[in-house]
């Protein structure tokens, strides 16, 4: 700490400081003026704060169109999002649409297929109670027939004990005049 106070001492001394009359040329401070005015002379000569204020307008331009360039963007974009939102509802609407209409074609499905369902049952039943029909008259037609096989031989047995050869005789000839009276 000690160091720096000495420091601080020595560049305050006033022999450090511009020496002589301000005018004159061993006056640092009058130099460094001179040499101040002369540079921003050059300055204005060589027209560098126009130069540089034409960069900066130009540059201001740049930004100001990109910026227009960037609002028309933006507001495309607004556009065309608020598109894609109308079309993402109305895509939206159209599939609960297509929802509703399948929930109802199938609602319709199923009552049809019920309806058929109960039609092919009724034309089953139908099928089957005609069936158990043939089948009994088919039974009935086998018992009678049966019966009258049965009935046929046992008349057979009992007309051949007791017709004689000249009874069976007259018999047929009774029946072959029936037949031939028929058919005339």
């Amino acid at each position: 700490m000690k160091k720096l106070t000495v420091l601080f001492a020595v560049a305050a001394t006033p022999a450090l400081a511009a020496s002589g009359p301000f005018f004159s040329m061993r006056n640092t401070d009058f130099v460094v003026l001179i040499g101040f005015i002369l540079f921003f002379s050059l300055l204005a000569y060589l027209k560098v704060p126009g130069i540089l204020g034409g960069l900066l307008d130009k540059r201001a331009e740049g930004i100001k169109s990109d910026l227009e360039e960037a609002k028309a963007l933006r507001e495309e974009a607004q556009t065309i999002l608020a598109s894609y939102e109308r079309k993402q509802k109305e895509v939206q609407e159209q599939a609960d649409r297509i929802v509703e209409a399948a929930k109802a074609e199938a609602q319709n499905a199923a009552a049809e297929a019920k309806e058929d369902l109960e039609q092919s049952i009724k034309r089953r039943l139908a099928a089957a109670q005609d069936q158990i029909v043939s089948a009994q008259a088919s039974a009935v037609k086998e018992v009678r027939d049966s019966a009258i096989v049965v009935a046929v031989a046992a008349a057979n047995d009992v007309i051949a004990k007791q017709l004689s050869a000249a009874d069976g005789n007259a018999l047929i000839e009774d029946a072959i005049k029936d037949v031939a009276a028929k058919l005339h």
